[in-house]
């Protein structure tokens, strides 16, 4: 089974929930990137659980230690491998259903699949724990696009029947870092409300709620990416759909396109101080596989925390006879939640892969 996605830059995770540890290796940053660690904790800190009543109490400090490719802070040019150890597991709530795959979960195929050898004990290698590695990777390559003035930041676009406003047509990296200033991670901070109360309600119901993030990345020149199998869309698509709890993935206006007319979907060009640029942005800034300049804007749905303390419905893999089963454990009523820095970390690490194969491994825009 592949852990690992990117061309040029890439990146393999590895670990269990309940392990030692998780982490990743990085193949492929460009030497001599000097890492702000204090910055990249603060990145980290964002989806760090154990952070208030939304999110699951597991309290893990997720403090990273780098075992290669960095040295005196800055990147060498070997495979840069990063190690966070799990210090805050309770096993325990999982022995009684070891035997019981949880509906929703990744219990049964990793079942199948591993033929009955995988680790589940909190969801194993499938867990969101192991989107934890990936924000190493991803807010290292988060500062490398920054220094060549392109910027990632996304927000909680919903979650159940709450709404927050979307970005500006041409968000500014003044929201960005506002929005990841604030839980929820949301622009406008009323609408943070009703979305909390959302959340608090399917908490107290012992359920729980999907939500859908919308990420932006500034900064891009026209140009960047392929055409057909190899586009920024392609690209972007196939590693967010690797983040835990992913559903669906879309572009621009996405799934609304289909119900309007060309007339509404097509977005202008005009020239706005000697560059050309589209009066909207329905296609996500993107044509062909191809950035145009405009904002990339991709929006990630994910399904409900599967981990519901309600009774549900299930088997025995070794008796093959129905059976009930009821989750313990600590989980999060909304994943979608702390997912907001994970969606940017996938982009970002994306992006910097598609400018080192434009630019023959050099991250130079």
């Amino acid at each position: 089974m592949s852990s690992e996605f990117g061309k040029n830059l890439k990146i393999t995770i590895f670990g269990e929930s309940h392990g030692a540890g998780v982490g990743m290796v990085a193949d492929g940053f460009p030497a001599g990137e000097r890492i702000d660690m204090d910055a990249l904790g603060r990145f980290m800190a964002r989806r760090r659980p154990g952070q208030g009543g939304l999110v699951t109490p597991r309290n893990e400090k997720d403090a990273p230690v780098f075992l290669s490719g960095i040295v005196d802070g800055k990147t060498c040019g070997s495979p840069v491998c990063a190690v966070i150890m799990n210090t805050d597991v309770r096993s325990g709530d999982y022995e009684s259903i070891s035997d019981l795959p949880r509906p929703g979960h990744a219990d049964y195929t990793a079942w199948v699949k591993s033929r009955g050898n995988a680790d589940l004990r909190g969801g194993g290698h499938f867990s969101g724990r192991l989107t934890a590695p990936l924000c190493i990777a991803g807010g290292m390559a988060i500062q490398i696009l920054a220094r060549r003035g392109v910027y990632v930041g996304a927000h909680l676009a919903s979650v159940g029947q709450a709404e927050d406003l979307p970005f500006p047509q041409e968000p500014s990296r003044a929201i960005f870092e506002a929005v990841a200033g604030r839980m929820p991670p949301v622009i406008d901070e009323a609408r943070g409300k009703a979305i909390t109360a959302e959340i608090e309600r399917a908490a107290a119901r012992q359920d729980s709620l999907g939500g859908v993030v919308a990420c932006a990345v500034t900064g891009l020149p026209p140009g960047l990416g392929s055409p057909m199998f190899g586009g920024v869309e392609n690209r972007l698509a196939a590693a967010i759909f690797g983040i835990p709890a992913v559903k669906g993935v879309e572009f621009g206006a996405g799934f609304a396109a289909a119900r309007m007319c060309g007339s509404e979907h097509n977005d202008p060009f005009l020239v706005e101080d000697g560059r050309i640029k589209t009066a909207s942005n329905n296609s996500g800034g993107i044509l062909g596989g191809i950035t145009t300049g405009m904002p990339v804007l991709v929006q990630a749905a994910f399904k409900p925390t599967p981990s519901i303390f309600r009774e549900q419905q299930t088997v025995s893999l070794s008796a093959m006879t129905p059976e009930k089963v009821r989750i313990r454990g600590r989980h999060d009523p909304c994943v979608a939640l702390r997912a907001v820095p994970v969606v940017e970390a996938v982009t970002a690490a994306v992006i910097l892969d598609m400018i080192l194969e434009e630019n023959g491994n050099a991250a130079t825009l």
